[in-house]
């Protein structure tokens, strides 16, 4: 699904407005009910709904829903902020509409003593600008918005919080955006709603189906994507019936160290569970029977050191190597890093570990094969990259390290972000805050292992790997809580994730 920018959601109204054909006053009307079904659904009728609208479309929005709600029995009361001369079209057209009708109650806002007393019991519409603005609100406007925030009431906001810019918030005044409780997007998702510190302002977001032309949302550019079933559904190979497992690839990771061997064990099964063909595991010698009893189905290699991974070895016959769930820093670990970026010639995915060592030398990273992965946590990224002031330069330099290097990186977080060097960015969208544990990560890098094994592109592998990994999270999450969800119950819900992904 493309993320698009506010200005390319307007053309493509417009183009549907002329395709359809459909008035625009129409395509109104088509959008605004989507949000009524929704508050009908989720709000009790009776209770109060206060809605503030502006004097554009968003304004406009906010008077559909409010007749809508009154002819179903809700109490509604309107207050139109006069923060303008002109108003649109189709907002005085329904402003028209809202005469005489039972159940509403309609207030103009001119200034602060006109602010109402807002019960705590009542549902708050914001209805005020939605998306497309891009400097910090003022005047009256500024002051709504804050008597909103102020309220202990629900806030649902429509199309996008008042006040919140589409992309890049950094000049942006927190104060003076609406704290929304749920938010009600049209057709496509913006960029804002993928990075954590916008969350305050967004609430739980949705996505309502307004019928915009499908050639219209085709003939629109992007380079940035949020991840659905759908698409990753096209991605996948479904196996044939004389299939053995020597077409299903042979992967190597490098795990573990004293103390550290869950890393590889949880990292092992994961691409296993992936549906990688064969797994070998070259481990230092304290997690050899570890491995060896908790994974029989993988080939172990183990270490001359008992202690640490200290070399490699043979890198014949694999489709795709991962290295760093819990194998340390130390000085000899790094350079058997630096002799494996050397002398491989498969596709990659570096996870822990390894990013904190190739922190410190990334000038190896100019050697890496080509199609190699990164993992990392925001903290490793940060010692990748430098350190980042918020999360668009987090992104922003995820990009920047993506094209220098010529790989993928896969910056996990609330929606992980699969970037790749060609500018191309995919949001994913399952998951749920129950991965806050350790070891989930390790599962991540098998995951996406078990994939690459298989010959799947890297990109593919990223992208199969991010949302299987997250979906397989949500089927746990939903069996036993966000708060008792291990790891390991992550990768025992992987084939499930995988046959319910791909059966649709």
């Amino acid at each position: 699904m493309k993320i698009l920018k506010a200005s390319q959601i307007r053309r493509i109204d417009a183009y549907t407005i002329d395709q359809e054909p459909i008035s625009s006053a129409g395509l109104m009307e088509r959008a605004a009910g989507r949000c009524f079904e929704w508050i009908r659904r989720r709000m009790p009728e009776k209770r109060p709904v206060r809605i503030f609208c502006g004097m554009g479309n968003n304004g406009g929005d906010g008077l559909v829903i409010a007749r809508l709600l009154a002819d179903s029995g809700h109490q509604v009361v309107v207050h139109i902020v006069r923060h303008s001369d002109r108003a649109s079209e189709d907002f005085l057209l329904n402003e028209e509409r809202l005469v005489g009708l039972r159940n509403l109650r309609q207030h103009n806002l001119t200034g602060e003593a006109e602010m109402p007393a807002i019960d705590p019991g009542e549902v708050i519409v914001d209805a005020l600008l939605g998306s497309g603005l891009d400097r910090p609100l003022e005047g009256l406007l500024a002051k709504v918005v804050q008597h909103i925030n102020a309220s202990s009431a629900v806030v649902v906001a429509i199309d996008f919080p008042t006040g919140l810019f589409c992309e890049d918030n950094r000049n942006n005044d927190p104060q003076r955006i609406v704290r929304a409780d749920y938010t009600l997007s049209f057709q496509s998702p913006k960029l804002a709603f993928m990075f954590p510190s916008n969350d305050r302002f967004l609430g739980e977001w949705y996505l309502l189906d307004i019928g915009l032309h499908p050639k219209g949302i085709a003939q629109a550019e992007t380079r940035y994507h949020y991840l659905q079933a759908s698409e990753v559904r096209g991605l996948y190979r479904p196996r044939k019936k004389f299939s053995h497992k020597g077409h299903f690839g042979h992967g190597l990771l490098l795990a573990g160290s004293h103390g550290k061997a869950g890393a590889g064990v949880l990292a092992a099964r994961a691409a296993l569970r992936s549906g990688a063909g064969l797994m070998t595991v070259h481990l230092p010698g304290c997690a050899y029977e570890i491995m060896q009893t908790c994974v029989p189905e993988a080939m172990c290699v183990a270490d001359e050191n008992p202690r640490i991974l200290s070399g490699i070895s043979s890198l014949d016959g694999f489709n795709a190597i991962a290295v760093g769930p819990g194998i340390g820093t130390h000085e000899q670990t790094a350079r058997a890093l630096k002799l494996l970026i050397q002398n491989a010639t498969v596709p990659m995915v570096l996870d822990a570990d390894a990013l904190n060592i190739l922190s410190e030398n990334l000038t190896w990273c100019g050697f890496l094969p080509k199609g190699s992965i990164f993992t990392p946590h925001p903290g490793e990224f940060d010692r990748m990259a430098g350190k980042t002031t918020d999360d668009l330069d987090r992104f922003e330099k995820a990009l920047e390290l993506a094209h220098r290097f010529q790989v993928y990186v896969v910056l996990k977080g609330g929606h992980t972000a699969v970037v790749c060097p060609d500018g191309r960015a995919f949001f994913n969208s399952t998951g749920n805050p129950g991965l806050a544990t350790g070891g989930t990560g390790d599962v991540l890098t098998g995951v996406i292992l078990g994939w690459l094994a298989q010959n799947y592109s890297p990109l593919h592998a990223c992208l199969l790997g991010v949302y299987l990994h997250g979906r397989a999270a949500d089927l746990a999450s939903a069996r036993l809580g966000q708060e008792g969800l291990i790891a390991s119950d992550v990768v025992e819900l992987l084939p499930r994730a995988i046959k319910t992904t791909m059966r649709g």
